[in-house]
């Protein structure tokens, strides 16, 4: 894993702006997905992991399908459309700040960045910051997926050539083999399509995700930009003159006013 110090908005976005464009396309777009993390120091931990403390960390994954359960079972007055299947209720869940084995990620690197520089609570000193870029196209190689994310469709066709693939069979079974994936969710709302959302999936749920990779020989797939704690404001600034806040990200009543506090405090 690589890991780069940046001190602005535009530093970051130079860096992970291809050097060239793609032969195919001509475009300098790039592949990999992004994850913002309020603390520098904590490796990829999903929801799951962090249930009960991460020191240590882990200690309540085996509840996890009792979670989903109690999800399903609460959630449906308020869902806007019967979700599809099993794995779209997972999806939700995570969405909704649910403890599961997916981990949250963005198409976006300023989306990100919007996340790892969040006011911290009342009180806390300021720390450094994370941005990770993944690789997902390597995972995919490495674990023999497509070259494409994948559709909540997909799981049943690469999972289930020998059964019924439920998220049920994953957390009772566990999976026939190690696998990590990248997860495209349906828009089920506007703030999945307002944040460019999209997950990684994984068959572990012992270790953090980055070492699950660095086991795999997959480290090199992640890159690590740390922000300095001194230089957190400045992000946070310069992500305000290019419209990516609270409005824009969480299109509603909540939003709007998380927008005004936060600007105004």
């Amino acid at each position: 894993m690589r890991t780069l110090v940046i001190h602005s908005l535009g530093e970051f976005v130079d860096r992970v702006t291809p050097s060239e464009p793609d032969p195919i396309t001509g475009r300098r777009r790039d592949t990999g997905v992004y994850r913002g993390s309020s603390n520098a120091k904590n490796p990829l931990f999903t929801s799951l992991d962090r249930l009960g403390g991460i020191h240590p960390p882990h200690t309540k994954a085996d509840l996890e399908e009792h979670i989903l359960r109690n999800y399903i079972r609460y959630s449906r007055p308020h869902l806007r459309s019967d979700p599809i299947n099993d794995w779209e209720q997972l999806v939700s869940a995570q969405h909704h700040g649910v403890p599961t084995r997916l981990l949250d990620w963005t198409y976006s690197p300023l989306i990100a960045a919007f996340f790892a520089t969040r006011t911290l609570p009342a009180g806390s000193a300021e720390r450094d910051r994370a941005l990770w870029r993944l690789d997902w196209k390597s995972l995919h190689e490495k674990f023999d997926f497509p070259g494409l994310s994948l559709l909540i469709k997909d799981l049943e066709e690469l999972f289930g050539k020998d059964g019924h693939f439920t998220p049920w069979k994953l957390m009772r079974r566990g999976a026939q083999r190690d696998f990590a994936c990248l997860l495209e969710p349906p828009s089920m709302d506007e703030r999945i399509v307002a944040q460019a959302a999209v997950f990684t999936l994984c068959s572990d749920k012992t270790r953090p995700f980055d070492a699950f990779l660095d086991d795999h020989g997959l480290g090199g797939a992640l890159t690590k930009f740390v922000i300095p704690a001194e230089e957190v404001g400045r992000l946070r600034d310069q992500l305000d003159l290019v419209g990516v806040d609270e409005r824009r990200l969480f299109p509603d009543l909540d939003g709007v006013a998380a927008a005004i506090r936060r600007y105004y405090g």
